[in-house]
């Protein structure tokens, strides 16, 4: 009997394994798409209340073991215990939404076999395998600028959606409310260790109140708990693999090789990397112009708010920002000069709620996620045209 490959399941904080999944062959990848190909004509004529009972169940059971989700969350990427708690969270909401929108799909068109098929694997090996096998209809790809291009010239005539990260800037003026931004961006450049496409990377400080901020901001990170994620007052885990946490590493050396300061943490062991706050950066410094997708954040002050708005458009992204001010028409300046898919005012780049459209201009991809943005993305409108003379 041929013995299954199997993929290790590592715990991020002390290494152990805690499990395994199968490691997809091609004829598995060729199985999985054949169910789906086969069961679609039949989900296709599923009318949608029934589809909304289908996602109403799921949220019913995700509820029903949320504990135990998070847990494997906080094992198998590290994320601390009140982040993944929320992660399930959202995910319940997110299924409540979509039983909701699922009634709202005009016309009519349990669940039936093969509609769902799992698969795990290499982006090299099933990644391109899914791509390109001309069944696929539509695919939907959260990863690297990179690994989104390739998908792109490999996909062909098929609807492809892209959500490739970003260098995250928020803007601080001075008529902001400070004591009301620090906590915030501070949650929102170490949640998750940094690795959240819309973390908080790069933060802009009017001279004004820049030391103010600064000094509040530094002992807030001071403040942060880094450790075991399954312990309930953990703010900081491990990162998913002790590379990651080299490479970000040493793009905050060489950051200070060119100059820059680092005014708390930069420290490693590990898969660990201690919250990291650098400043006297430059634009061109790969912990700037890059995404770090690490629990480090570079502090730059300006002078007017012309000067940071400029600052905060200059990205090769364009996923979301943010900007803290008091004038409306600050506001508006910023929605309208910066290029990118969604603008937070009085809040981070981190801002998301699972049924506004999200998604990102430029080098951050194509298309938007949300229930019901996703679900036109999902669909085609066809036009049907009756001569009844």
């Amino acid at each position: 009997m041929q013995t299954m490959e199997t993929i290790s399941v590592i715990d991020k904080y002390s290494g152990e394994e805690i499990g395994t999944v199968p490691n997809a062959s091609k004829t598995d990848v060729e199985r999985a798409i054949a169910s789906a190909a086969k069961a679609f004509p039949a989900y296709a004529d599923l009318p949608a209340h029934q589809r909304a009972k289908i996602l109403a169940r799921a949220s019913d059971r995700l509820a029903k073991y949320q504990e135990d989700i998070a847990t494997i969350i906080c094992r198998e990427a590290g994320k601390a215990w009140k982040f993944s708690m929320l992660e399930v969270a959202r995910a319940i909401e997110t299924f409540q939404f979509a039983a909701e929108e699922a009634k709202r799909i005009h016309g009519e068109t349990g669940l039936p076999e093969g509609v769902f098929n799992l698969i795990f694997g290499g982006g090299a090996t099933v990644g391109d395998w899914l791509v390109t096998d001309p069944r696929v209809a539509k695919i939907t790809f959260t990863g690297s600028p990179p690994v989104g291009e390739r998908i792109m010239s490999r996909a062909g005539l098929k609807e492809v959606t892209l959500e490739l990260g970003n260098n995250s800037g928020t803007l601080i003026e001075e008529d902001a409310d400070i004591d009301r931004a620090v906590p915030r961006c501070v949650v929102s450049s170490f949640a998750n260790s940094g690795q959240i496409c819309i973390s908080l990377q790069r933060l802009y400080l009017h001279e004004a109140i820049a030391d103010e901020f600064t000094k509040k901001f530094i002992a807030a990170t001071a403040k942060l708990k880094i450790g075991n994620p399954l312990d309930k007052d953990c703010d900081v885990g491990p990162m998913i693999t002790e590379s990651e946490a080299e490479r970000a590493e040493v793009w905050m050396n060489e950051a200070v090789a060119q100059g820059a300061k680092v005014l708390i943490g930069g420290k490693r062991k590990g898969r660990m990397l201690w919250p990291t706050v650098m400043t006297d950066v430059e634009p061109d410094m790969k912990v700037m112009c890059q995404e770090t997708f690490a629990p480090q954040v570079s502090l730059v002050r300006y002078r007017s708010f012309e000067e940071g708005l400029e600052m905060l458009a200059d990205s090769p992204y364009g996923l979301q920002a943010g900007i803290y001010t008091r004038d409306i028409k600050k506001a508006f300046q910023a929605i309208k000069r910066v290029d990118v898919g969604g603008m937070m005012v009085n809040d981070t780049s981190i801002f998301r709620v699972d049924q506004m459209p999200y998604g990102g201009n430029k080098m951050s991809g194509i298309g938007r996620e949300g229930v019901r943005f996703a679900i036109e993305e999902m669909t085609n409108i066809r036009m049907v045209c009756f001569n009844l003379a």
